[in-house]
């Protein structure tokens, strides 16, 4: 169960708790950090924060989309380090000009 729940305006059971709990989850596909419940009368305010999404960059390198050249083998590392890294066409046009 969640640790952050504020609940203001009123009683509320932990079963219906646990249902808002259960709906925004499965409503939004994460869990939730915060929930704050406002009750007025038989209308309910819900002001939620979702949990962080894990984030992993993904790069090209030579032909192959990793996140991370951990798990290469020496030869594929060797391939990489030779490779030829192109400059940008500012770059170039600065040269010339």
């Amino acid at each position: 169960m969640l640790s952050d729940i504020k609940v203001t305006g009123g009683e509320i059971s932990q079963e219906e708790i646990q249902a808002y709990i259960d709906y925004l989850e499965e409503k939004n596909g994460r869990k939730l950090s915060s929930l704050s419940i406002e009750t007025d009368g038989e209308y309910v305010n819900l002001n939620y924060k979702l949990s962080a999404v894990p984030f992993e960059r993904i790069r090209r390198i030579t032909g192959y989309l990793v996140g991370t050249m951990d798990r290469w083998n020496d030869a594929k590392v060797s391939e990489e380090a030779d490779r030829v890294k192109h400059s940008t066409a500012s770059s170039e046009m600065e040269k010339v000009c």
